[in-house]
């Protein structure tokens, strides 16, 4: 049996089996829907919490709706067989606490009586995808962005940053803006999601910025219970709050200048492969013109090595191969 993956993000988790050249079969949503003993919904007023989010920010924090989550995804999507469970591996996000990773281990030998376990950073793997073992990565995910650079393998977490902001609060900005613009329009999350992945734009600094906060040009998209809500200006928020996080009301560098300051940290004989190894990650810097403006204020922020980004790693789109060391078997995520 071959080993399973298992990439559990705040919003959608993948998995697959350790197949070269096959993308994963299973890409869900994380939130689940409680269920009431009979197995009917719940979508009744006097019943709370009717929706359970097993990841909160990239950690797991309610171990029973994981338990449920990743027996499904086992049994029914991988079609384990119980009694005859293989080898799985997680992807780790950084700065995992201590007491989640025994947690999961425990989780995995004591309940899924799995025949070998491994753990590996999303940033490593990010850097495997791409042929690299050292750089730097930069990985925006649905509920955080993690800043991490690897040397030989190594994630160096003394240089390594992770902020509780990600694809979520950049989706309630949005909302927000477009909540002032369109104020008759009743918007839910699903929409917005769906608004924010269709026409969202990163300016290509911050004079080009203000110059579409000015525009008054709109396009129209009609919702799905045939409401017209007109997206303008907005779009350029979402990107721009990335290097302003001003916007989103943070005290804070922008995203490029806390990649740099993260590699200042290390020895200066690291800097030029670190920057020369830059790896974007996460759905979101797939907009049109976030690479192009990544790269300009990378640039800008180090004149004396010019920065290089190496792959834009899009979440929806990877691969599964494997390798064995000397320590087991290690799965390596990969993109497509």
């Amino acid at each position: 049996m071959e080993a399973a993956v298992i990439d559990a993000g705040s919003k959608l988790l993948k998995a697959g089996t350790a197949v070269p050249d096959q993308a994963p079969p299973m890409i869900i949503p994380t939130k689940m829907k409680r269920m009431l003993e009979d197995g009917s919904s719940t979508d009744t007023p006097s019943f709370e919490d009717v929706n359970v989010d097993p990841v909160v920010r990239g950690f797991i924090r309610d171990w029973d709706a994981m338990e449920d989550l990743l027996q499904y995804v086992l049994y029914t999507g991988l079609e384990w067989e119980e009694g005859n469970e293989g080898q799985i591996l997680f992807t780790d996000p950084l700065c995992t606490p201590k007491s989640v990773r025994e947690q999961l281990v425990q989780l995995m030998f004591e309940t899924f009586n799995v025949s070998g376990f491994y753990a590996s950073e999303q940033a490593v793997l990010s850097l495997y995808a791409v042929g690299r073992i050292s750089g730097c990565t930069v990985d925006i995910g649905h509920g955080k962005i993690d800043i991490a650079s690897v040397i030989e393998g190594a994630v160096q977490h003394i240089a390594s940053r992770r902020f509780e902001i990600g694809g979520i609060d950049l989706t309630k900005l949005l909302a927000q803006e477009l909540g002032k613009s369109n104020p008759l329009v009743n918007l839910n999350v699903s929409d917005v999601e769906i608004i924010k992945e269709k026409y969202s734009s990163c300016a290509e600094d911050e004079v080009a910025y203000e110059k579409t906060q000015k525009s008054s040009e709109f396009e129209e998209h009609t919702l799905p219970d045939g409401q017209v809500i007109k997206v303008g200006k907005e779009r350029y928020t979402v990107g721009e709050a990335l290097f302003q996080p001003s916007i989103l009301g943070l005290e804070a560098h922008g995203i490029v200048e806390q990649l740099v300051r993260s590699i200042s940290t290390v020895s200066s004989e690291n800097h030029r492969q670190l920057l020369e190894n830059t790896v974007l990650c996460g759905g979101i810097t797939s907009m049109p013109g976030f690479e192009d403006r990544f790269q300009k204020e990378a640039s800008l922020s180090s004149s004396a090595i010019r920065p290089s980004l190496v792959k834009v790693l899009s979440t929806e789109h990877f691969q599964v191969f494997w390798y064995f060391v000397d320590s087991g078997l290690s799965c390596i995520l990969m993109d497509g």
